[in-house]
């Protein structure tokens, strides 16, 4: 139901395509070493393969795609690992106000982090992933 929601809201943005949907990481990993997107939007909590060991993965293996975290998990040092990896992370609950703009930043080379994560001291790496 949630992926349903997320799909029909990226649907409505003209500047975005979906080429794929996945249900677990393992299969994340290999869509994206197929077809090399421009972003590979992920969850911490996959099944299979949990969404930060899938983003190491895709990292290799399409090194050009840039990683989007969508996730409910809130702990400092997930968020840090994963922005790490990844370009941005976002809060589902803030999914429908940051979501689009994560993607467009990650795809112009600049990180995104939820603005209900920003009072934590979380900084997102400067570096382009």
């Amino acid at each position: 139901m949630w992926r349903n929601f997320i799909g029909l809201m990226l649907r409505t943005e003209s500047s975005l395509e979906i080429i794929c949907e996945v249900v677990d990481g393992l299969q994340a990993v290999l869509i994206a070493e197929q077809r090399q997107p421009t972003i590979a939007l992920l969850d911490i909590g996959l099944p299979r393969l949990n969404g930060l060991d899938a983003a190491r993965s895709i990292r290799e293996r399409a090194p050009n795609t840039k990683i989007v975290f969508l996730s409910d998990y809130r702990d400092v040092e997930v968020v840090k690992a994963a922005l790490v990896v990844g370009s941005g992370y976002v809060l589902k609950s803030d999914a429908g106000d940051d979501l689009v703009t994560a993607l467009h930043s990650a795809v112009r080379g600049e990180s995104f982090l939820s603005r209900q994560l920003a009072g934590l001291g979380i900084r997102p790496d400067p570096q382009e992933k």
